[in-house]
């Protein structure tokens, strides 16, 4: 299990180059998509809930708080109760400990609180993104959609699924 975290949902200034700081870190991410997860922070700082976008962040808890892990999830536009997770990262230091399951049960809790039926996350197909998939599986979520060279040719889109 993880150490003790500090949960918080309220985006702040310095979350943007944290973010982006670690999806870089974690190696799976291409600096344009590193720049995008930074944009949506930067997004929800200027517009707020009309952004569209939520966030749950794992602080490490005591002093200044270092950002070991993060989702970003939301409604998808156009639909009444169903979710995207758009983003969840996790600090590679933590990888393997919980961490991710808990901020995902998290990131659920607060959708369901909204209105969510469903969410849906999508990945890559490649080998690299294996464990991904495996860990949206254990986590209960189902495939969806696979998508063939969605990204690149040989890149699938995987699209998972789970009813909440």
């Amino acid at each position: 299990m993880t150490e003790t975290v500090a949960w918080r949902t309220e985006v702040k200034p310095s979350d943007a180059p944290a973010v982006q700081a670690l999806v870089e870190q974690t190696g799976f991410f291409s600096p344009e998509e590193q720049e995008v997860a930074r944009e949506l922070v930067d997004e929800t700082l200027a517009r707020g809930p009309d952004s569209g976008y939520e966030f749950v962040f794992a602080d490490q808890p005591g002093g200044p708080g270092k950002l070991l892990g993060y989702t970003c999830f939301g409604l998808i536009p156009a639909t009444r109760s169903s979710y995207d997770l758009y983003w969840i990262a996790v600090a590679p230091s933590q990888q393997g400990k919980g961490l991710g399951g808990r901020l995902l049960r998290e990131t659920e809790r607060l959708a369901v609180e909204s209105g969510a039926t469903q969410m849906f996350a999508e990945t890559s197909g490649r080998p690299q993104y294996a464990p991904t998939r495996a860990f949206y599986e254990r986590m209960g979520y189902q495939v969806a959609a696979s998508l063939k060279d969605f990204y690149a040719p040989g890149d699938d889109k995987v699209i998972f699924a789970r009813r909440l």
